[in-house]
């Protein structure tokens, strides 16, 4: 008999986290679409079709098997009261052996922002990342200018490590963005040298 592996779920004092699902569609599609001037400047240009149903099930896909390889954990963030979509957290590009780590990326919708839901997300994704993935590091990167994504970075104990040049093309330019780490507090290595 087969055994289906339980999907990572995510439950937070408002929120629950789980991987997006073929009905999160028309919830997914309108926010992002409302969102869409509040979110150019700060995400990669939108293909022709991404607001599409088709380019939505790949996203859906693509979210099953990055979880069943353990490459991704993308989330949606769903309202505990009422399960809707109001923004979404991916930890990607995780990395096992000796760099044990993984990067943050995310997204909340115009109507969701500055409630504190990516903070409560950003939280539980780490807590997540450093107890039951047992990831020692985790990193972020926003634009300079994004003051929002920097304040919540940093209230959630990310630390500021640098500039990477060129690092994404955001809007249709490459960009230099700010570079942030998240360390598991019985991994943080000596910072005094000598």
């Amino acid at each position: 008999m087969l055994s289906r592996r339980r999907k990572p779920k995510i439950e937070t004092e408002r929120l629950t986290l789980r991987l997006p699902q073929h009905s999160d569609y028309r919830d997914w599609a309108h926010l992002r679409e409302e969102s869409q001037d509040f979110l150019t400047p700060w995400e990669p240009t939108w293909a022709d079709d991404h607001l599409s149903r088709k380019s939505f099930a790949n996203r859906v896909y693509w979210s099953a098997r990055a979880e069943s390889a353990g490459t991704a954990l993308p989330f949606f963030l769903t309202r505990r009261s009422d399960d809707l979509v109001v923004g979404a957290i991916t930890l990607d590009n995780i990395r096992r052996g000796p760099a044990q780590a993984g990067t943050l990326g995310y997204w909340v919708g115009l109507r969701h922002a500055r409630q504190g839901f990516m903070r409560e997300a950003i939280d539980g994704v780490v807590n997540y990342a450093f107890s039951v993935l047992d990831l020692s590091r985790i990193e972020a990167a926003c634009l300079p200018e994004n003051a929002a994504s920097r304040g919540v970075l940093e209230r959630s104990g990310f630390k500021y490590e640098g500039v990477a040049q060129s690092y994404l093309q955001i809007n249709g330019r490459w960009r230099n963005h700010v570079l942030y780490s998240n360390l598991r507090p019985d991994r943080r290595g000596r910072t005094d040298v000598g």
